[in-house]
């Protein structure tokens, strides 16, 4: 994850960029419903959400593409609304890359350049600056259908780049890639914002993604902001159930608070017994759901005694079940445990040994348990 890096004390106090009340409808149809963001100098943030839930909007609103019909966007407290997409200090890398196909890559990377008032030696510098920075020292003079895929998003990226923005906007930038150029792309991106300084907004549905690279994440559902917090605080504390089952795996178990202990709470859940948790604060409400993570569960074959930490649970988050189904996934096996009430658990387990001596298989009767401290309490 990318919450170990740390933004400057200046750029903690006073947002670089301010989204307040922002309103966007395309007819009778409310995308953006009053979302209100700060987003930090230096800082790389990412808007998660599904497909329809307004983010590439709130994108092009950064960008200057579409304008809000209600609200402010404040860059140094600034109002931009009104301002132009080529004057304001933000520039756009869109998913497609938008590169033009009869020019070459020094020219692509120049296009923006070519309509300053920089003389042409400063356009010329600037432009190996930029191939040397995305490191295509060499393809200047290919065009972009002699480039690989991430050849050419990294000719995007410059081009982006080039006329030194403030902000970067980055719209599902990696879509197109496959799986490891994806990932090798991402640590590029982290290293690239880290060297420049410079604050990046990205976009994307790619949980993994958005976690990977992001400072901080911006969950949106329906055009609003539902959460926004580090990757670790996303995924360890969400704030909601919508919220748990978005970002990630999740057992999600409805029930009832039966007793208030000191340091725990009680819980009748139909569907699978009484469960022990220790909620981050008291619940206003009696009706709760558990959520519990695949990879904070324990299997065990079935007669093991119980552990050190099921024993700190005092007998309860323990249940008997079958193994239904095995999903082999190199570093880890994903587990469907049909408890003997019923209740399908997901359960998620390191493959720590090349050898399979300590795997379940379906069919095998196993006892599924977790820690109080693991289970998350949600009352929305």
């Amino acid at each position: 994850m990318a919450e170990g890096r740390r933004v400057t004390a200046e750029a903690a106090d006073t947002p670089l960029l301010r989204i307040a009340s922002v309103v966007k409808r395309f007819g009778g149809f409310v995308v953006v419903d009053g979302l209100s963001l700060d987003i930090r100098a230096g800082e790389f943030f990412a808007l998660l959400g599904p497909s329809g839930c307004g983010k590439t909007t709130l994108l092009r609103m950064l960008a200057g593409f579409e304008a809000p019909d209600q609200g402010a966007i404040l860059l140094d407290g600034r109002d931009i609304a009104p301002v132009l997409p080529h004057r304001r200090p933000v520039n756009m890398m869109f998913q497609n890359y938008a590169l033009f196909p009869h020019l070459t890559v020094r020219d692509n990377i120049a296009f923006g350049l070519k309509r300053t008032d920089l003389p042409k030696v400063d356009i010329e510098a600037r432009v190996r600056e930029m191939l040397a920075l995305v490191r295509l020292e060499g393809l200047e003079a290919r065009k972009p259908d002699q480039l690989s895929g991430g050849q050419r998003q990294r000719v995007a990226l410059a081009r982006s780049l080039a006329r030194g923005p403030r902000i970067l906007l980055l719209d599902e930038p990696l879509a197109a890639l496959d799986k490891k150029l994806r990932e090798s792309t991402q640590s590029e991106l982290m290293e690239l914002q880290r060297r420049l300084g410079m604050t990046f907004v990205i976009v994307t549905h790619d949980q993994e993604e958005a976690m990977t690279v992001a400072d901080r994440i911006g969950v949106m559902d329906r055009g609003r902001l539902v959460q926004v917090a580090t990757p670790r605080e996303l995924y360890e504390a969400p704030n909601s159930r919508w919220v748990a089952s978005f970002v990630g795996d999740i057992n999600m178990i409805e029930g009832r608070i039966v007793l208030h202990a000191a340091d725990r709470i009680m819980v009748d859940a139909p569907d699978i017994g009484t469960i022990a948790a220790v909620p981050t604060s008291r619940p206003q409400s009696a009706d709760i759901g558990v959520a519990i993570r695949p990879e904070k569960i324990r299997l065990e074959k079935f007669g093991v005694a119980a552990g050190d930490a099921d024993a700190g649970n005092g007998g309860f988050n323990r249940f008997a079940g079958d193994v239904i189904d095995v999903n082999y996934l190199g570093g880890a096996s994903v587990y469907r445990i049909r408890l003997d009430s019923g209740f399908v658990l997901r359960a998620s387990v390191t493959n720590a040994s090349r050898s399979d001596g300590d795997a379940m298989s379906t069919g095998q009767r196993v006892t599924a348990s977790f820690a109080a401290a693991d289970c998350v309490v949600l009352e929305t």
